[in-house]
């Protein structure tokens, strides 16, 4: 008896540190995101000043998993560093000033556009210690990318600490001496010359020689081999200027960009776009149906069977879909065929990065589809539109549920049902396991959107998959969460299944829209689905760990496969009795 209450008073322990943990950690969220729009709005920082010194705190308060050992001052986060890295531009280490900006027009100078790996975002080196980054999706990408930089100057200033010896004037260490030359390059070295100086450099970073030559792999390639040592040192370089004062680092927001925000003014653009091309085409006042989602599963599953010459059969063909994604002469040859089949596509212009597809199933023959057994004779319209995450969501949905003028006419979108697909890292389950939402809590708001979903959990009963049904966690940033506050969400009366960024978002647009302003009807139906990214508890990943790759297919096209058949039975032919 007397062990059992132990073990109660020990869990009981353990669920206080948890709980008290996660407390401390939304605290510490919500402070970050209040600090970085009052540095927004006041127009620059100093990442060494008080302001950046705030943000630095909070986001060690944080620790998020994403950025592993930040948290230790004599160990390098290598993996953490590589994240951060592949989603801002090349070459940022170098400058000392860093610019965040609207489309102002650089791309009409002479300075080359820079493209982060997993970033779409244009970015323009001016100078060589100055970098403008293009923010076009509103202020969750300004907290994405602060938050980057801030850990950015967090494992710069540990590098300058490990690089020079206070106590003896700033004195450069040996393996400080030999990282720097091979960084600048003046000097070429042998193999073996060059596995010592990894030794050195695996010393200055606290970490093993293995994992120093595994990083120095993952960071170069044939034409920058040693990027991972340009980095380093240019990192602690930076900082060492910053610290004497000899050139001080800065980040600062351009009026313009200060300026757009939270006026809507891409996604605006965006909205008037699509619906003028639906107006063009004559389907402005036809029934709507609204996915966002990626932009090949929908078109895929309408054209691929007669793309490649498949004969008919209502069976889904995974294999087929798997193999389009890996082929791009058959992905070409599935759009080409599609575009010939009355598929409008929008390649966007206006900033938002968000492509569209809109089909006409009046013209859409399902013969040769999974659906041909369904008797459908209405005169529907699907558009598709690319992901969007955060504060951009709302913005593109809300401007896109708005009533519409065309040649003095005003017409209000019929729509009839809208759909969100997306990734999203999962509480229970694992990768590639399908997550059914009731709900959407906004982390760090007291907004909660419960809602009907018209997918239900019996609509994916799969052999392979597994499907869970719940809340989920609208999550501010991808980089922020840490297993504390997930176990939180998990274990306690929330019973979040899941973490995303844009369902809140949407919720909050259509509620808007539907039940307030009245823009479109009430009289809609809503289908949220969402396939596992990962799970973050499991292995420290995040939603934004990247993507699932031929794991992701059968998820994938099962949920779109599920968000069809609702979308096609809505507007069949009547059963005759």
């Amino acid at each position: 008896m007397l062990q059992i209450r132990q073990i109660c008073i020990i869990f009981a322990k353990r669920y206080t540190m948890v709980n008290s943990r996660a407390r401390e950690t939304t605290e510490a969220i919500e402070r970050l995101y209040v600090s970085m729009r009052h540095l927004f709005y006041r127009g620059f920082f100093k990442p060494s000043g008080i302001s950046g010194e705030s943000l630095r705190s909070l986001l060690m308060t944080i620790n998020p998993e994403i950025y592993g050992t930040m948290s230790v001052p004599n160990k390098i986060e290598l993996d953490g560093l590589l994240y951060v890295l592949d989603r801002l531009p090349e070459g940022i280490e170098e400058c000392s000033f860093i610019h965040l900006t609207s489309d102002e027009g650089f791309e009409k100078g002479s300075f080359e556009v820079i493209v982060p790996k997993k970033r779409r975002r244009n970015c323009y080196r001016i100078d060589q210690h100055q970098m403008n980054i293009e923010v076009l999706l509103g202020r969750s990408e300004i907290y994405d990318i602060l938050t980057h930089l801030t850990f950015l100057y967090i494992e710069a200033d540990k590098i300058m600490n490990l690089a020079f010896i206070s106590d003896e004037n700033d004195r450069p260490t040996r393996a400080w001496r030999i990282i720097e030359e091979v960084a600048k390059g003046e000097k070429k070295f042998s193999r073996k010359e060059k596995e010592v100086a990894l030794i050195h450099l695996s010393s200055l970073l606290g970490r093993t020689f293995d994992e120093t030559l595994n990083a120095y792999n993952n960071f170069g390639d044939d034409a920058n081999p040693d990027r991972l040592f340009k980095i380093i040192y240019h990192l602690g370089n930076e900082s060492f200027n910053d610290n004497k004062k000899i050139r001080e680092r800065e980040v600062h927001f351009s009026a313009i960009l200060r300026e757009r925000v939270g006026h809507h003014f891409f996604g605006e653009k965006w909205a008037n776009k699509v619906k003028e091309v639906l107006a063009e085409n004559n389907l402005q006042m036809r029934p709507l149906h609204i996915i966002s989602a990626n932009m090949h599963s929908v078109k895929n599953m309408l054209y691929a069977n007669d793309a490649v010459g498949k004969k008919p059969t209502k069976d889904v063909d995974f294999k087929l879909y798997e193999e389009i994604s890996n082929k791009k002469s058959l992905q070409e040859k599935v759009l080409a065929h599609s575009q010939k089949a009355g598929l409008i596509y929008i390649d966007d212009q206006s900033g938002s990065n968000i492509d569209v597809q809109i089909i006409d199933l009046a013209k859409t023959d399902l013969k040769n589809t999974p659906f041909a057994g369904i008797k459908f004779s209405g005169d529907d319209v699907v558009m598709v539109f690319d992901y969007a995450f955060g504060e951009q969501a709302y913005e593109v949905m809300d401007e896109l549920l708005r009533p519409y003028d065309y040649n003095g006419e005003i017409y209000t979108m019929k729509v009839k049902s809208i759909s969100i697909m997306g990734k999203a890292g999962i509480l229970m389950g694992g990768k590639g396991d399908i997550m059914i939402p009731t709900s959407h809590v906004f982390e760090g708001t007291a907004d909660n959107y419960p809602f009907e979903n018209a997918l239900k959990l019996e609509d994916f009963q799969d052999d392979e998959l597994q499907a869970f049904e719940g809340g989920m966690v609208t999550v501010l940033g991808t980089s922020l969460q840490n297993k504390d506050i997930l176990k939180y969400f998990m274990d306690t009366s929330w019973k979040a299944i899941g973490l995303e960024m844009e369902g809140a978002h949407y919720q909050k647009a259509i509620q808007v829209a539907s039940k307030i302003r009245h823009h479109i009807s009430e009289d809609l139906f809503v289908m949220y689905a969402y396939y596992a990214s990962d799970n973050p508890l499991e292995t420290g990943s995040t939603l934004s760990s990247g993507g699932l790759g031929l794991t992701g297919v059968k998820p994938t096209y099962l949920i779109t496969l599920r968000i069809l058949e609702k979308i096609l039975n809505s507007g069949k032919v009547a059963d005759k009795k």
